[in-house]
């Protein structure tokens, strides 16, 4: 077992496992009660709602009712399952924004987050331009908002100096702190801070507003019915224009004659109101094997004072993957494997099957595919040119939890036209598919990124066994092998080629791969005695300077384990910045962390750092690392990252300066 699965299997054992709904819209289509379910190895080729609470139970109660060996096999056995009258579209999912739709072809997608050099406030190594994706930190106005260890914090970054402003829980004022708080989103005055609580065994969405002055306000806390949305590598929610989205796993069961379908209420305890319309529930056009989920999609509108929410759900098994492109929501659903139980995957292995649904953001009816096969994260996707591109392997569990970390078996990429998806969910034929070359050995992780029309892929072996870095160009169907030095550990769009980080024998080595007619490398840096110290993509950040040049920055840690886990130990021991020119690099020097010892958090929630804490920071024409609690500025000219200033925000915070803006005493009625 290597350094990374022991470490996850550790902190699992120790417990780290990871407003009101408004009646639906009247324009939304209206689904007759189905009476009878079926047999649950009834298959059918159409996607159908369910259209009231009444199919819903009839449905569960067949499924529990043909016992685990009769669902194990009738139901693997068949690639679909489904039945039941009448079709809902997304109706009032409208909210969602703004899109191409089903029957348009959407606009080209961008290069990727190192294309191009955007807003100076966009902090976020996003995948997609116009798709914000939550994280640890996050730009309002002239102040940083940070997100750690159960609190949020505000920085004021003035001319002259770096003031820590505020500090709240994020669990809200008044209120017992009840799990993880992993992610954040800022709209407008609004900050969002997503969250999973195993003690309400639910969504925890935290809304704050946050004023001019960086003073950071409690407003409301909600629950939203789910598993654990938890994944290694994929963001649980994204904002497009004023609209949250987030995706979240519910089982489907009944409680006594309850039905555990998404839903809102304001406090742990507090009766459930549903926000899952029937006529958006849709019946499972696949296998399900054990444990049908219901994999929801759920829309809230930022723009008014309230929290109005709308969801989308389709009924399959539990494996996922989930994207969100500039015009959709896409959820690939892994079907049951057809591979025998204990049988090892191997190369050759006929791929599981899967559908893969597609949520338009324009509020017209989903559609859906039969493909095979398992992406193995978010950067498997790509929209672009009215055709969805998805990077395949034979064998995987989907992104949740872990399961993105353990594929297997053949590659293949696989074309879905934009106009394919549909109420009648059609197989994509064998043409649709291009098998491409294996990796090397014994793999560990794999990494796959799209690059403008290329998609780069490669993986990481036990130790720090260097592995080939695979091109393919999708525009001209061919394929290039590139020999890098290293394992691979990391890919990434650097303007329109691509960069591959990971460690070998004699260190921590960055790659510039030149997309040329012929790959190559075309620049190399090794760090010696150093590993990555974010896992995330979130922890790189490339600031584009003209055509093959810029300067990015990472965060690493000491020792060449190679391991990068280093975000749920401990802090990075510092952002490291290169110079690129011409894809050759320039090792401009690093902002290191101060001690911390000694200084107690008072810790009470979301004590291990799974989302990171460690991130580079460009953000007009300025440069930060953000290590900790640490906030330090450097100044970049001369060509040598030299810093100008720090500050410790917590220990400041805890100190008496700023704005303590969660203390009650600071809201005492007259």
């Amino acid at each position: 077992m290597n350094p990374r699965s022991a470490l996850a299997l550790v902190l699992i054992a120790c417990g780290c496992q990871r407003a009101v709904p408004t009646p639906p819209h009247p324009d939304v289509p209206r689904v007759a009660v189905v009476p009878d379910a079926g047999p649950p190895s009834a298959v059918s080729p159409r996607l159908t709602a369910f259209g009231s609470a009444a199919a819903v139970r009839t449905w569960i109660n067949t499924y529990d009712s043909a016992g685990p060996a009769r669902r194990g096999g009738l139901m693997a056995g068949s690639f679909g399952v489904g039945f039941g009258v009448g079709t809902g579209g997304l109706g009032t999912m409208g909210t969602m924004g703004h899109g191409a739709g089903a029957s348009a072809a959407p606009a080209s997608a961008p290069a990727g987050p190192g294309a191009r050099v955007g807003n100076g406030d966009t902090i976020t190594n996003n995948q997609v331009e116009g798709v914000d994706e939550g994280d640890i930190v996050k730009t309002h106005g002239d102040h940083l908002v940070i997100l750690r260890r159960g609190r949020l914090f505000s920085v004021h970054l003035g001319a002259s100096a770096v003031t820590p402003v505020s500090m709240v829980d994020a669990y809200g004022r008044g209120r017992a702190p009840g799990g993880w708080y992993d992610e954040m989103l800022i709209d407008g005055d609004t900050i969002v801070v997503i969250g999973y609580s195993y003690r309400a065994q639910a969504t925890e969405v935290g809304l704050f507003g946050i004023d001019a002055a960086g003073a950071i306000r409690w407003r409301d806390t909600l629950f939203v019915r789910s598993s654990d949305y938890y994944s290694s590598r994929n963001y649980a929610s994204r904002l497009v224009g004023h609209h949250l989205v987030m995706y979240m796993p519910v089982p489907l069961r009944l409680e006594g004659e309850a039905l555990s379908l998404a839903a809102v209420r304001h406090s742990p305890d507090a009766a459930w109101e549903t926000v899952m319309d029937y006529s958006r529930l849709y019946r499972p056009v696949q296998a399900i094997g054990y444990g049908p989920v219901v994999h929801t999609v759920m829309s809230c509108d930022l723009s008014g004072s309230g929290f109005d929410c709308r969801a989308v759900g389709v009924v399959g098994p539990a494996g996922r993957n989930f994207y969100v492109s500039g015009s959709a929501v896409y959820l690939w659903v892994n079907g049951v494997s057809q591979r025998n139980q204990g049988d090892s995957p191997t190369e050759g292995t006929m791929p599981a099957p899967a559908v893969l649904y597609r949520m338009p953001l324009d509020c017209s009816a989903i559609g859906a595919v039969k493909a095979r096969g398992a992406p193995l994260d978010q950067f498997s996707f790509d929209e672009r040119d009215g055709t969805l591109r998805v990077l395949v392997r034979a064998e995987g569990a989907g992104e949740g939890m872990w399961s993105a970390e353990v594929t297997s078996g053949d590659i293949g990429f696989l074309r879905v036209p934009v106009r394919r998806f549909g109420e009648e969910v059609p197989t994509m034929e064998g043409a649709a598919y291009r098998g491409l070359p294996r990796l090397d050995g014994r793999v560990g992780a794999m990494q796959n990124r799209f690059v403008g029309d290329h998609l780069v892929y490669g993986g990481s072996s036990s130790g720090a066994t260097a592995q080939p870095v695979w091109v393919y160009d999708v525009a001209h169907d061919r394929t290039a092998r590139v020999d890098v030095t290293h394992s691979i550990e990391r890919i990434e769009p650097m303007g329109r080629d691509a960069l591959v980080v990971g460690n070998g024998s004699a260190g921590l080595t960055f790659s510039a791969v030149a997309l040329d007619e012929t790959p190559t490398v075309a620049g190399r840096h090794t760090v010696r005695n150093a590993s990555q110290g974010e896992t995330r993509s979130h922890g790189f950040f490339f600031l584009p300077d003209g055509d093959r040049r810029g300067t990015l920055g990472l965060p690493v840690t000491g020792g060449s384990d190679g391991a990068g886990w280093a975000q749920l130990r401990g802090v990075s021991s510092s952002v490291m910045f290169l110079g690129v020119e011409g894809l050759h690099f320039r090792e401009l020097g690093g902002l290191r962390s101060g001690a911390q010892a000694g200084v107690n958090d008072h810790c009470v929630a979301s004590c291990a750092d799974w989302y990171g804490n460690a991130r580079p920071i460009f953000w007009r024409n300025r440069v930060f690392a953000l290590l900790g609690y640490e906030l330090i500025e450097g100044d970049l000219t001369g060509g040598h990252v030299r810093e100008r200033r720090r500050v410790d925000f917590l220990r400041t915070l805890l100190n008496g300066a700023g704005d303590r803006s969660g203390n009650v005493f600071n809201h005492l009625s007259d």
